[in-house]
């Protein structure tokens, strides 16, 4: 992938997870809380994998995803601990 289609895919992945975002108020208003707090974990979720397409790091699975997070951004302190926890 160049870097024209990785900031396209970051663009993507960004959009992604504001409008996951933008969904929580609703679910909340509704009371669906087990729907909110799944938007929620979505939202990071696409905002982290964006993060990492930009840093050109690799994950395939959710857990990976966390890893690699935890590994390049918390462990090296770019994110605090507590921040990186949720």
């Amino acid at each position: 992938m160049n870097q024209e289609e990785r900031q396209e895919l970051v663009k993507y992945r960004i959009t992604k997870a504001r409008d996951t975002l933008n969904e929580i108020e609703l679910h909340i208003e509704n009371k669906l809380w087990n729907t909110a707090v799944n938007r929620l974990y979505y939202a990071c979720y696409y905002a982290v994998i964006a993060l990492l397409i930009d840093k050109d790091i690799h994950a395939q699975t959710h857990s990976g995803v966390r890893q690699m997070f935890g590994l390049h951004f918390v462990k090296a302190g770019l994110i605090d601990k507590e921040s990186g926890k949720f």
